[in-house]
């Protein structure tokens, strides 16, 4: 049987490919710079191929190198599924759980989590990874990620999903803005125009225009902001108004600013939150467990009637 690559060295060699910095990749890695580059010296050895184009300046990856690091990100992540498998088999939410979340969701959900997981027996270690959501699903099918909260609609491809709740949006304006005189605003009555918006690649971008305009053409923001605390402070520097989800709102994210909320009419638009893993992995009943607890503080917010998997 011929020798076969090694998942240390393919694990080097998909370092190198997200830096395309040996130093860095090294970092990344743990190992010195010249552990990584004879790894994946010899990983060309025992292929045969050059996967690496290195000059002083620059450091790419060959056609060939593009597909072997494509290959060896489904064999890290069906390794990672394997180990994880082992060890879960007799306790679910033990061991390593790397939880990724978006930032419109991850500030104002999480901290409901965190306190009784911390609670949950001492072989669980949390390591939270806050990202935008192509990203952290990439990390989860590179098997860099075990479970990861997002928000629908999004493509999340052959990917595990466990939807949670509808997160509705409201209407946000500063005191005195005319929109804010109705008990509640009609979408169709909103200027586009006027809306602001977080920058593109946030999903919460994407939801907020389908609710507005189904027709993304005829949208026109002339401002958009980085993150949710920037677009309120936008919105209460006089440069619009935006819509909000609730989760936010519930967490306080108004509090100490002169903004007014106001519900939208029906039909009221909303995002759905939902917890997405691999198939294969293990930890598709750790989303399960970790779903039961959220939807159980969605419903009980105070804590009253609250029953989890962490009890």
């Amino acid at each position: 049987m011929a020798a076969l690559p090694t998942l240390r060295q393919l694990a080097y060699l998909v370092e190198l490919s997200e830096h395309l910095n040996f130093r860095v990749a090294a970092e990344a890695q743990f190992v010195t710079q010249s552990t990584l580059s004879a790894g994946i010296k010899e990983l060309e050895s025992l292929l045969g191929v050059q996967l690496v184009e290195r000059d002083n300046r620059n450091v790419r990856l060959t056609t060939v190198g593009e597909d072997v690091v494509a290959r060896a990100r489904e064999l890290l992540a069906a390794a990672t599924d394997l180990s994880e498998a082992a060890r879960s088999a007799t306790r679910p939410l033990s061991g390593a759980l790397r939880l990724g979340a978006i930032p419109p969701i991850a500030p104002y959900l999480l901290p409901r989590l965190l306190p009784d997981l911390r609670r949950a027996p001492p072989e669980l270690t949390l390591h939270l990874c806050e990202d935008l959501t192509k990203r952290l699903l990439e990390r989860l099918h590179a098997g860099r990620l075990d479970v990861a909260l997002i928000a629908l609609p999004f493509d999340t491809g052959d990917l595990y999903v466990r939807e949670l709740f509808e997160d509705e949006f409201s209407f946000v304006a500063r005191e005195g803005d005319p929109a804010i005189k109705e008990k509640d605003i009609a979408l169709r009555k909103i200027d586009s125009g006027d809306v602001l918006l977080l920058e593109e690649g946030h999903c919460l971008r994407d939801h907020a225009i389908a609710a507005c305009s189904p027709r993304r053409g005829r949208w026109d923001s002339r401002v958009e902001a980085t993150s949710l605390p920037t677009l309120i402070q936008m919105v209460e520097g006089g440069l619009g108004v935006t819509l909000l989800p609730g989760i936010a709102l519930d967490a306080g994210i108004l509090k100490g600013t002169r903004l007014v909320v106001r519900p939208l009419q029906a039909p009221v638009p909303s995002r759905t939150l939902a917890l997405v893993a691999r198939r294969t992995s293990p930890r598709c009943r750790d989303a399960d467990l970790l779903a039961e607890y959220l939807l159980a503080e969605h419903r009980h917010p105070k804590g009253l009637g609250k029953k989890t998997p962490f009890s």
